[in-house]
């Protein structure tokens, strides 16, 4: 799971949209899933990388998105009171459906 934040100007003078990547861990919700990414963060007293988690909530309007999908989401105005986020694309899809059936 691997995160990309990027916030740069276009020519035209207006700010590019924050983008994030991470892994759909529910798409249980009508139009929304939930999406996990990971990142590094240095502690403040030793130094060490540490890997730290967070779940956003991201707007689906076709309900494409399923558990397992890794997809990239881009930042727009709040839709609800912990929704703030809306997919962009699907980067890779999810073989879940072979694993479950030899399961």
């Amino acid at each position: 799971m691997a995160t990309t934040s990027t916030m740069t100007t276009k020519a035209g003078g207006r700010r590019e949209r924050a983008h994030l990547v991470g892994v759909v861990v529910s798409d249980k919700r009508d139009k929304t899933i939930s999406v996990e990414y990971e990142f590094s963060v240095k502690h403040a007293k030793y130094g060490k990388y540490m890997r730290r988690r967070r779940r956003v909530h991201a707007h689906d309007e076709k309900n494409e998105a399923k558990a397992g999908d890794r997809v990239q989401l881009a930042f727009c105005r709040r839709m609800s009171k912990t929704k703030s986020w809306r997919l962009e694309k699907i980067l890779e899809r999810h073989a879940g459906g072979a694993e479950s059936a030899t399961a």
